[in-house]
C-alpha cells in the first residue's frame, strides 16, 4: 500500500493539496481495520437465527461473514456497530450489545 508524502504540507499551495475523497486503489478496505470506534457490537443468537440473510445483505460494511449461504461471525475489526443488522432481523435474533461487555463469544 502507498502512503502519500506530506511532509511539505504547510508549503503547500492551493492547486497542490490532494483532491479529497479520492481512493488511490480499488479493493483496499480489507486493508483498514474501522471497527475500532464502535461503542455497541453486534450478538447474534444461534438459536433465534433463521438464516434468512437480511443482515448480511442490508450490512454496510460487509462485516457479516457467510460459509454455506449461512451467517457464522462477525467481522468485528470492519463493524462500526451501526445496528442495521439488528434492525432488520425479523426474528430480533442480533442485539447490540456495549464493548466489553460479558456475553458468550459473538457469533
Amino acid at each position: 500500500m502507498s502512503k502519500w508524502d506530506i511532509s511539505g504540507i504547510n508549503e503547500w499551495k492551493s492547486g497542490e493539496f490532494p483532491l479529497g475523497a479520492v481512493i488511490p486503489e480499488s479493493g483496499n478496505s480489507r486493508d483498514y481495520v474501522t471497527g475500532g470506534w464502535r461503542s455497541d457490537r453486534p450478538y447474534r443468537n444461534d438459536d433465534v437465527c433463521t438464516q434468512c440473510l437480511l443482515c448480511w445483505i442490508m450490512c454496510p460494511d460487509s462485516a457479516i461473514n457467510t460459509e454455506n449461504e449461512e451467517v457464522t461471525t462477525f467481522k468485528l475489526n470492519h463493524c462500526k456497530g451501526c445496528g442495521v443488522c439488528a434492525n432488520v432481523c425479523p426474528v430480533n435474533a442480533i442485539m447490540m450489545v456495549p464493548e466489553g461487555c460479558d456475553l458468550p463469544e459473538v457469533k
